[in-house]
């Protein structure tokens, strides 16, 4: 047969049991591996753990949010084998997608024997920070002022590490002029000329996603004063107001910070007000300007204050430090087996500020919300008792402890069975002890009920010695051992015959049989001290340790010696003096001491510090609480360690001298009255027998009476009261001595139910296309049941009346919009025009909403179209504007046509504005005709329907481009100039360019001609020397966009040549003016219809009348340009000036274009 104890208990086999036996052992679920808050900063730093051993293997189930959540159902996700865990199933999900899985998640693993529930777990998705575009920051300041340089690091959830470093990625020098706050600010306290730089980065760094931002350079100038620089009084930079207040969580980190300004650099002095500041959990940072608490206790509130002084002056700043906690466990149900019919009684028991409430579970299911059952109930303190235990009460329960920073919750076993009992202990241990000490003899049992244990010792019962203590265990305490409790005892279980002996030896205690005796020796000469001692020869040799005038005779450092001689002084109405002589400080210094108390009747709060002093002091003024026994012990603090004796010190009990706070009505349930305040700390009960004293009356109506109850924790509940009453309410504390002072009354009401009745006689009236009038009747009072927050009216579109024109239906979208609880008529905007509606009102209170009203359905009368989706321009001639467009994606109705508005753009003119309309609702482009090649226009496009005209597309444009300078410029070099062509692009802009001209052979200044236009297709550049070398270069709107080198024909002699001669020029000029005058007299006969017989030159080819007249101005210039080149040449072009003027048409060679 073998013996088990369950889950988290021990489990004991026989040892002739078999392995089928000890796998057949039924556990509850245990959690192993609690799931962990985590903030996912990538998608490889997601993952939820939950693991928990039991036998049978547990079945886990998760909730997010207080809803259900599985993991399995979910393709994203992917379930370990054999766990509650989960992770990704794949890393190619996006981190937008990752903000669905944010929330609390609890995990719940379950067997046969319980629901074991799981700590609260946080998933919070991050996106990396990213850096804003930034503008250049420049800062210029005189030398000695003050001055910051703001970093901002990006907004995050996440603790950034700031590092000020140059381009060079050094770091900017700190000391006590110059700080980094912990805003990441850098400050300087006065302004040197050697910080003067333009390249101070604040580079933003981020452990959790491994990333450094390094902001935008700040630029800084310190301008030089050439007088002597004055000195200034400190100024706080941060904080700037004369007092701060902070809440910091026990157990946690808090930074003060004091960063000033001045000249010379203030020094910062930091002190606490009330007490002393702690030495062990405070430390100075950045130079001083940080007050560092780490492991922050409740002895660390108080009030603080920094000082910054220079020798102009001083600045102070305070600061309130409040300590609060979040829950703590003070006492812990234990997890145990139990027989049928024994009452069990879980004790469970939080610390916190403010005080936890505690609440329990079963299963993971709420005892608030499982069926009521007479056997259980809930102490004041929190404990749960079960009655009569059957086998149906084997389950898991879970305490939980709250309040405002917190949850903690722990999970506690009850197993009904019945075992029979069992002596774990081996049997003939033998102990030993030295005389005068303690001694433990063990005798653990196990069974179901508990077994109860016999001690004796030769057959007689011992617990008449009062040293004999029987412990919960087991086993047998005995204090202050002599000899005559050496020999064998036995520990037997009641009604069985089950026993065990055990063997008590107790040995010798140390003596020194022969101390050091004074004496007197020479200078020079050996003296010997003698120390004998006797040691029992069971124990090990002792350790001799010698002393000279209390100082070991070998220098050492240790921890101090506690002090001593504890004693209480001056006892006042609530305040004591404590005493003390210090110990040895074993050659290290006191830094302070530290006095710390317990209080007798609440051990389990443990020690908790209470003042701290300085090194050098050796009495302190406590101040106490009423009916609380002390025990006070000092502990003195070096540089290695601590020390503590106690002294016990109790006080008188006394009525209370407060009542609880935010007395409160917090009834959430119809028909119910939840009176809540806040639970007082057990410190300021003053007496025994504390409880609280809990009062209510109907507010209106119900008389002068009072009802009352008592109680010892809150809450308290009031049945069958209505829904929504008010009452009046009290909590008063009451105790053994007396009654707390008189609390005044707060008004509170019982619970609500949701509203009963839909509004009536909703109407809707059409304001217009997009806005309506929603009206009601009010409700009556008493049919809301509960505080009247108002209506709300749910308004859902059905679809566009234009949807059957090949527009597919849109999917019914619902909006809701909340009134105040007085009104009863709401104008409703921003609805969509032409479109179909449902609407109905409901009432609501803090329950939730009540019934629908009728539905009213409406039609939005047609509204002026959206604009038109898209707008392009083409122009296909040097005139027209072909456009095209795409409807409007909201017509708002039916669609009749366009509108098309268009106007000239002249800078500083405001040009007509033309309009064709366009009555094809169809139509999706058109071409503009007329329009100025050389202009821009601004066009309009708006959609028609029979409600207006629409919100209009804008695009500008123009037929032509805009100008380039030429390309291909040819060039024919004579001896004194050069003649330049090109052909200007076609539907471009005219546009002027200038040419720069070198003659690299003569005196190298650069020459530059007029402006020159594109339009003329030719230019001859004059004035060049003959046989000379030119640098040619021309520049648009001041830019080089062609250059080239040429040389000029001849070889550069003085003589002048036939061409040049002034009676031949005016020769020439003579034939040329004689030509023109024959050429009008040729374009009248011409324009009077008279013709010329001729025949076209068999090499030449026609050229159409509207290009005659430019051909024959171009050849009358084209004389005058070719005089100085070739005579034959004048004379071939007036032949072909006669010929086209003596024909129908102009005659031109073949070879030569046609310019117009």
């Amino acid at each position: 047969m073998s013996v088990i104890h369950v889950c988290m208990f021990y489990v004991c086999v026989c040892p002739h049991a078999r392995v089928t036996d000890v796998l057949a052992v039924k556990t509850p679920p245990v959690i192993t591996t609690q799931p962990e808050s985590v903030t996912v900063a990538s998608v490889d730093d997601f993952a939820m753990s939950c693991e928990a051993s039991g036998n049978p293997a547990p079945i886990f189930r998760w909730t997010k949010n207080s809803k259900e959540f599985d993991p399995r159902s979910d393709p994203e996700l992917k379930m370990l084998e054999d766990s509650g865990s989960f992770t990704l199933r794949t890393g190619h999900i996006s981190m937008e997608m990752l903000k669905e899985y944010r929330g609390k998640y609890t995990c719940y693993a379950s067997n046969e024997l319980g629901t074991a529930v799981s700590s609260e777990a946080h998933l919070r998705v991050e996106f990396p920070p990213s850096l804003q575009k930034e503008k250049r920051v420049k800062k210029k300041e005189s030398e000695g002022a003050g001055m910051v340089l703001e970093c901002n690091p990006p907004e995050s959830s996440m603790q950034p590490i700031i590092h000020w470093m140059d381009m060079r990625l050094h770091h900017i020098h700190l000391s006590e002029r110059v700080v980094v706050g912990s805003d990441g600010n850098l400050y300087f306290a006065h302004l040197i000329p050697q910080d003067s730089r333009d390249d101070y980065t604040c580079n933003v760094q981020y452990l959790t996603v491994r990333t450094i931002l390094p902001k935008e350079p700040i630029s800084l100038t310190v301008t030089h004063s050439n007088s002597v620089v004055r000195t200034r009084r400190p100024v706080m930079m941060k904080p700037k107001e004369s007092h701060s207040s902070y809440v910091a969580l026990r157990g946690q980190t808090l930074t003060l910070e004091c960063i000033a300004r001045g000249l010379p650099t203030p020094k910062v002095l930091w002190l606490r007000k009330d007490g002393e500041l702690s030495e062990s959990r405070t430390s100075k940072e950045m130079f001083n300007r940080r007050l560092h608490f780490t492991n922050i206790t409740e002895s660390d509130a108080g009030e603080y204050q920094c000082t910054a002084e220079n020798s102009q002056g001083t600045t102070q700043h305070s600061y309130t430090v409040i300590v609060e906690a979040t829950p703590y466990w003070t006492k812990e149900p234990a997890s145990d087996v139990y027989a049928p019919g024994e009452t069990v009684k879980l004790d469970c028991q939080a610390g916190g500020i403010p005080a936890p409430n505690i609440t329990w579970s079963i299963n993971g299911v709420q005892l608030s919300a499982t069926i009521q059952d007479s056997r259980r109930t809930l102490t004041p303190s929190g404990s749960l008792i079960l009655k009569d235990v059957g086998f149906g009460d084997t389950a898991i329960y879970q305490c939980e402890a709250t309040n405002k920073h917190g949850t903690i919750l722990t999970n506690v076993n009850v197993y009904v069975i019945e075992l029979p009992p069992q002596i774990m202990t081996e049997d003939g241990n033998l102990y030993t002890a030295t005389e005068g000490q303690e001694a433990v003899l063990d005798c653990d049992t196990f069974g179901s009920p508990k077994p109860k244990v016999i001690w004796e010792s030769e057959g007689a019962s011992i617990l008449a010695d009062p040293r004999f203590n029987p412990l919960t265990s087991g086993g047998l305490q005995i204090s202050n051992v002599s000899h005559d409790d050496s020999g064998v005892y036995s520990c037997s279980v009641e009604n069985t015959n089950l026993t065990i002996s055990a063997t008590l030896e107790v040995l010798n205690r140390t003596v020194i049989l022969s101390p050091p005796q004074a004496l007197k020796a020479q200078p020079g000469k050996t003296a010997i001290f003698t120390c004998l001692a006797q040691v029992d020869a069971k124990l090990f040799p002792p350790l001799i340790q010698w002393r000279k005038s209390g100082q070991k005779v070998f220098q050492s450092y240790n921890r101090p010696d506690p002090p001593v001689l504890l004693h209480i002084t001056d006892p006042k109405h609530r305040e004591v003096t404590l005493s003390w002589t210090p110990g040895d400080d074993r050659n290290s210094p006191v830094l302070e001491y530290v006095v710390e108390f317990e209080d007798q009747r609440s051990k389990e709060r443990g020690w908790e510090e209470l003042r701290r002093v300085g090194g050098n002091t050796e009495s302190v003024a406590l101040p106490l609480q009423p009916y609380m026994s002390y025990r006070f012990r000092v502990i003195a603090i070096n540089d290695v360690g601590k020390s503590d004796p106690s002294l016990m010190m109790s006080f008188p009990p006394a009525a209370p001298d407060s009542n609880p706070e935010d007395v409160r009505s917090e009834s959430t349930n119809p028909d119910t009255l939840v009176i809540a305040w806040e639970e007082m700390d057990r410190r300021n009960f003053n007496g025994p027998d504390f409880q609280y004293r809990v009062m209510w009356r109907r507010a209106v109506g119900s008389g002068p009476t009072w009802h009352t109850n008592y109680t010892t924790a809150p809450l308290f509940i009031v049945n069958n009261v209505g829904n929504f009453s008010a009452f009046e309410l009290k909590v008063q504390a009451i105790n053994q001595k007396g009654e707390g002072p008189e609390p005044d009354p707060v008004i509170g009401y019982s619970g609500e139910d949701v509203p009963l009745e839909a509004p009536m006689d909703v109407g809707v009236e059409l304001y217009n296309s997009t806005a309506i009038t929603v009206t009601w009747a009010a409700v009556g009072k008493e049919t809301v049941r509960g505080r009247l927050l108002g209506y709300k009216i749910y308004l859902t579109m059905i679809g566009s009346n234009g949807h059957h024109r090949g527009r597919r239906a849109m999917e019914p979208e619902t909006t809701m919009v909340e009134t105040e609880p007085n009104e009863l008529t709401k104008v409703i905007s921003s609805l969509r025009p032409y479109s179909l509606y449902t609407l109905a009102v409901t009432v609501f209170n803090s329950k939730g909403d009540g019934p629908p009203s009728e539905t009213v359905t409406f039609t939005t009368p047609e509204g002026a179209p959206g604009r038109p989706m898209s707008l392009r321009l083409d122009s296909p001639a040097e005139t027209e504007m072909t456009l095209h467009w795409t409807p409007p994606a909201h017509p708002n109705g039916i669609l009749i046509g366009y509108i098309l508005q268009y106007q000239e753009i002249v800078a500083g003119e405001e040009r007509p504005v033309q309009m064709q309309i366009i009555n094809y609702p169809t139509a999706t482009h058109l071409t503009v005709k007329n329009l100025d090649p050389h202009s821009r226009y601004r066009f309009y496009l708006m959609g028609r329907t029979a409600a207006g005209d629409g919100e209009p597309i804008m695009r500008e444009g123009a037929t032509t481009l805009d100008g380039v300078p030429p390309t291909n410029i040819s060039l024919s070099v004579g001896e004194t100039l050069v003649n330049l062509s090109w052909v200007a692009k076609e539907r471009h802009r005219n546009v002027g360019f200038r040419i720069h001209y070198l003659n690299i052979n003569g005196s190298g200044k650069w020459k530059e001609t007029e402006k020159v236009n594109t339009s003329q297709s030719f230019y001859q550049l004059q004035g060049l020397a003959p046989g000379s070398h030119y640098h040619l270069r021309f520049t648009y709107s001041n830019v080089t966009f062609w250059e080239t080198n040429i040389t000029t024909e001849g070889t550069g002699t003085p003589n002048a040549l036939f061409a040049t001669q002034g009676w031949f020029i005016g020769l020439v000029s003579a034939i040329v003016l004689l030509l023109l005058i024959l050429l009008i007299l040729c374009f009248i006969k011409r324009g009077k219809g008279g013709k010329y017989s001729g025949r076209t030159h068999p090499l030449k080819r026609a050229v159409p009348i509207h290009q005659q007249r430019a051909w024959a101005v171009r050849k009358s210039v084209e004389l005058t340009q070719l005089y100085s080149f070739d005579n034959s040449k004048v004379v071939e072009a007036l032949e072909d000036l006669f010929e086209g003027c003596t024909n129908n048409t102009a005659v031109v060679p073949l070879s030569e274009p046609v310019t117009v």
